[in-house]
């Protein structure tokens, strides 16, 4: 039987991917949410106390993990940030719908402030009524950039000028070999970046769980069963980025 190599006393219960360290239960919620409060630090997300932040809220893993562990910072560490989760309703029935009742939970469960914005009261149109016109091909695109958009306004519509997302390393991986593949240099240059900012515009984001793992953050929802929704989209296979993972896996893992 292997011990935890931290704490010595427990029996090792996860081989984590980034070190091949053997850790038990406990120590590995310890050492994720210790290595998120290490990001914030070193990259100064929230620079100042007393600021509103919008986490932007889908009801998956990433988003949940993400709340649930700056909701346990926030509290251990006095932070000082009032944390409000930001959804999106793309108006895709069958997926949304049911996913936005898991954020609802989860507003109640973190005691945080919930706002969802639709795409129909937004745009004037839902992503349904979008494939029907353009048919399944590229409407991922289309989507994420709605949807960017989509959560700037609603951060406004809040007074809130910092919005962070649950993209995790696995993510930024993707995302980085897609914008090769594309030859997007401009974004390839920032994509891997935690903290941005546009010239453009006044809204900042920010990546906290940059350096988790995919398999670490499913890994930290199981052991301390949070609530979440793992139904992906029915559009994604469609996906560019669909694409990119195959390639990510196999070249790095």
């Amino acid at each position: 039987m292997h011990y935890c190599a931290i704490c010595h006393t427990s029996r090792a219960q996860v081989v984590r991917p980034k070190n091949g360290q053997k850790i038990c239960r406990a120590c590995f919620i310890s050492v994720f949410e210790a290595e998120v409060h290490t990001t914030i630090l070193q990259s100064n997300i929230f620079p100042a106390r007393g600021e509103r932040v919008a986490i932007g809220a889908s009801g998956g893993k990433d988003s949940t993990v993400l709340a649930a562990v700056l909701k346990n910072l926030n509290q251990r560490y006095d932070y000082g940030v009032e944390f409000v989760l930001l959804s999106i309703d793309e108006g895709i029935h069958g997926y949304r719908d049911d996913s936005l009742e898991t954020v609802k939970r989860n507003a109640t469960q973190y005691e945080m402030e919930l706002c969802i914005v639709g795409y129909d009261s937004l745009y004037g149109w839902t992503m349904d009524q979008v494939v029907d016109k353009v048919g399944r091909r590229g409407n991922c695109t289309y989507c994420g950039v709605f949807r960017r958009q989509a959560l700037d306004r609603g951060a406004k519509q809040l007074n809130i000028s910092h919005i962070l997302t649950g993209h995790n390393a696995d993510d930024i991986a993707e995302t980085i070999l897609m914008n090769f593949l594309r030859g997007d240099l401009p974004r390839l240059g920032r994509c891997a970046e935690i903290v941005t900012a546009s010239s453009t515009s006044t809204m900042k984001r920010s990546k906290p769980l940059k350096y988790a793992y995919e398999k670490e953050i499913v890994l930290y929802a199981h052991y301390c069963q949070l609530d979440y929704f793992s139904t992906e989209c029915v559009y994604s296979p469609e996906a560019f980025r669909g694409n990119a993972s195959p390639e990510r896996r196999t070249t790095y893992f």
